[in-house]
């Protein structure tokens, strides 16, 4: 166990989970990292009634399908830490856990450059800048049916969410109303049937890494349509295929990365996601954010800095907020 690894470690337990010496904690995990786990585990006791541990087998980007096939199966906890490569936010065990006021908290822990992500430094984040920074964003979504979202790559993008509601993930469990995930972030399910126009990808591909070069990628009608063949589009075409589930291709969020400490590398997936000045779509299942889209995965394309508008109100200008702010931005 590495310093950064323990720090890492106690700002989930202590700091996002607040978890209570009555708190029967389940932390789910994978043998590729059953050494997060015991670092996960050790931190925890002592502080709680109890401390387990559910090993499932590495399906790697189906993995959920299994908390999908086996809703009960957080029942017997309070406390949740779903500490896999990939995330089970979106899951129907999650789903029902949060539904059940359990403390839930999705750490998908998928990196690219040998590292673990509880040495990353982006969990230093600031989780009250990061609220006070959220709840701005989310009085003009709210009240908002229309996303428009453009960048100088080309990006010309609209998202429809009425009757949606936004939400924001910080990590901390109590803002999250019971439920988070480490990605530091607003997001808001889309209408999956209205995403339309052209997204330029010159972020990240989700859990493969950077995009090498901007790629275009075109919506009708809620999903993606046509994936420009640039090396980069070969790789997202490939993966997405490798999911056997058409439903991968719909756009089912929007979400804006609130975290200043972050960095869109291609390194680890949460840290792209969330990293300040981009935005995402995530593709396929939405259920636990308030959508009504299953599907077999659920991943996101990172973009950079864009101007967004909420009703034709701009909101961001080249990944900047530039709505009034706190003082502390």
């Amino acid at each position: 166990m590495t310093r950064n690894m323990e720090r890492g470690a106690r700002i989930v337990i202590e700091e996002w989970m607040r978890v209570k010496r009555w708190d029967k904690l389940l932390i789910v995990t994978t043998k590729e990292h059953l050494k997060e786990a015991q670092v996960l585990r050790e931190i925890a006791e002592g502080k709680v009634h109890s401390v387990s541990s559910l090993v499932v087998e590495d399906l790697g980007r189906h993995v959920g399908v299994f908390f999908d096939m086996n809703e009960e199966v957080f029942d017997p906890y309070t406390a949740v830490i779903a500490a896999t490569d990939y995330s089970l936010v979106t899951t129907k065990a999650a789903k029902r856990a949060i539904k059940k006021h359990k403390k839930f908290l999705s750490l998908p822990l998928s990196t690219n450059d040998g590292r673990s992500m509880l040495e990353y430094e982006f969990l230093m984040m600031d989780t009250k800048k990061s609220r006070l920074m959220a709840k701005v964003i989310m009085k003009y979504l709210r009240h908002s049916t229309v996303i428009r979202v453009t960048t100088s790559a080309g990006t010309d993008l609209k998202v429809y969410k009425e009757n949606r509601n936004p939400g924001f993930f910080n990590g901390v469990i109590k803002d999250g109303k019971g439920y988070s995930s480490a990605s530091i972030e607003v997001y808001v399910s889309i209408e999956e049937t209205k995403t339309t126009g052209v997204l330029v990808l010159d972020g990240s591909l989700g859990y493969i890494g950077r995009a090498q070069e901007p790629t275009k990628i075109l919506f009708e009608k809620g999903q993606i349509t046509e994936i420009e063949g640039t090396p980069t589009g070969e790789r997202l075409r490939k993966y997405m295929a490798d999911y056997k589930d058409e439903r991968i291709y719909i756009g089912g969020e929007f979400g804006i990365g609130l975290n200043s400490y972050s960095k869109c590398l291609g390194n680890c997936y949460i840290e792209d996601e969330s990293a300040y000045g981009t935005f995402h779509i995530g593709l396929g299942r939405n259920l636990a954010l308030g959508g009504k889209q299953n599907a077999n995965g659920h991943f996101d394309l990172v973009c950079l800095e864009p101007d967004i508008y909420t009703d034709n109100r701009q909101i961001m200008q080249q990944g900047k907020i530039i709505i009034p702010e706190p003082a502390v931005y």
